[in-house]
């Protein structure tokens, strides 16, 4: 089974970065997707970035050219790189891995993302 597991959030002032980390472990067969959604308090979850298995990425209109998803080689963590950061970025940030062929979503806990005006 897909477990998920975010770090690297906290509170950071306007124009700073952070990277958030999700590392993974289990196994997955079929065509994956992994992304990073938020969520921020009254809003529904909103997908940031999505990386998939051979390296396409999609991004936010609201984010594009600030951040960043990658994966390291042995595709074990998955990031968001931050940039130039907006208090309109405060959420919690959750980690998720879609697998294509029997369309089931892993997520993690959630990482808290605080950005200060």
């Amino acid at each position: 089974q897909v477990r998920l597991v975010e770090s690297g959030g906290g509170l950071v002032q306007a124009g700073g970065s952070l990277r958030l980390s999700c590392a993974r472990s289990g196994s997955i067969f079929g065509i994956n997707v992994m992304a990073w959604y938020r969520q921020a308090p009254g809003k529904q979850r909103e997908l940031v970035a999505a990386i998939t298995s051979g390296g396409s990425t999609n991004y936010a209109d609201s984010v594009k050219g600030r951040f960043f998803i990658s994966r390291d080689n042995a595709k074990t963590t998955v990031y968001l790189q931050m940039n130039s950061l907006k208090p309109e970025d405060t959420a919690v940030y959750y980690c998720n891995e879609y697998e294509t062929l029997l369309h089931h979503n892993y997520w993690g806990q959630g990482t808290q993302v605080t950005v200060s005006s």
